[in-house]
């Protein structure tokens, strides 16, 4: 479908590229500084039309990807950012069907992520306020139908993890290491183990208890985002980046 309903999300992007993320309601106004307009002249419209504030402020319209809804949606905690996302999904070679464990669900951009390619996610999250914020986030995003695959129990993995057979486990906590035994025991032979931290102190803590336990075929990466300026003749890097955010660490099981 791409003309726009009542009840989808839309953003719009103003001339110096500023993005607003709304929700189509009849009735409803989006407001600026440079003015407002109403949804109902949203509604009906065909995603990449042009509309016009009332002070003439011209506004693009278009549906928000997994990494705009990312960024905008309703957030307790930090999330990882889509540059982030894209690469945890390669590393952690996350398949349709996959069983997925993730610990530290925030709220809930991983999750969308797993989810959208295709996992069976399993969540632990200590805060209830943010296991409620993930599955809203989910719900939002995705549908309601992405809740049958997506279960988040509020409990510490650092106390251990129940289930097993797991073929990945995908950890955004700040001492990953104290899972790696854990972890053992939960994966499939052969399965993985990622985990997103900020600090390389902590990458170098991780890395230890991986040597000392049944994973192999450890690695650690960073991944760096650049943006050009092109216009015309005009052709150079932009000024600013999204530089380090966190180091990604894959490991595999290989035995027990």
């Amino acid at each position: 479908m791409t003309e726009f309903a009542a009840g989808d999300r839309v953003l719009l992007l103003d001339r110096k590229g500023r993005r607003y993320m709304i929700t189509l309601a009849p009735g409803g106004e989006f407001h600026t500084h440079a003015g407002w307009v109403r949804h109902d002249e949203l509604i009906g419209q065909t995603e990449g039309a042009t509309v016009r504030s009332t002070s003439g402020a011209a506004y693009l319209t278009v549906r928000p990807t997994l990494a705009d809804f990312v960024l905008k949606m309703p957030r307790g905690a930090q999330v990882i950012y889509p540059k982030d996302l894209g690469a945890i999904l390669i590393l952690a070679d996350v398949f349709p069907g996959a069983r997925v464990l993730e610990a530290g669900v925030g709220s809930g951009a991983l999750s969308m992520t797993l989810l959208r390619a295709g996992a069976e996610v399993t969540g632990y999250e200590l805060r209830p306020d943010f296991a409620a914020r993930a599955r809203a986030n989910v719900a939002s995003f995705l549908g309601q139908d992405a809740l049958d695959r997506y279960r988040v129990q509020e409990r510490d993995v650092y106390d251990g993890i129940d289930e097993s057979g797991f073929d990945r486990i995908v950890l955004d906590l700040p001492e990953p290491w104290r899972v790696v035994k854990h972890a053992e025991t939960a994966l499939r032979p052969g399965g993985l183990l990622m985990s997103y931290v900020p600090s390389v102190i902590q990458v170098a803590q991780l890395r230890e208890s991986l040597e000392a336990s049944a994973f192999g075929l450890a690695e650690t990466q960073e991944v760096l985002v650049r943006t050009w300026h092109v216009e015309g003749q005009s052709v150079r890097p932009d000024h600013r980046m999204v530089a380090h955010t966190g180091f990604l660490t894959a490991a595999r099981l290989l035995q027990v």
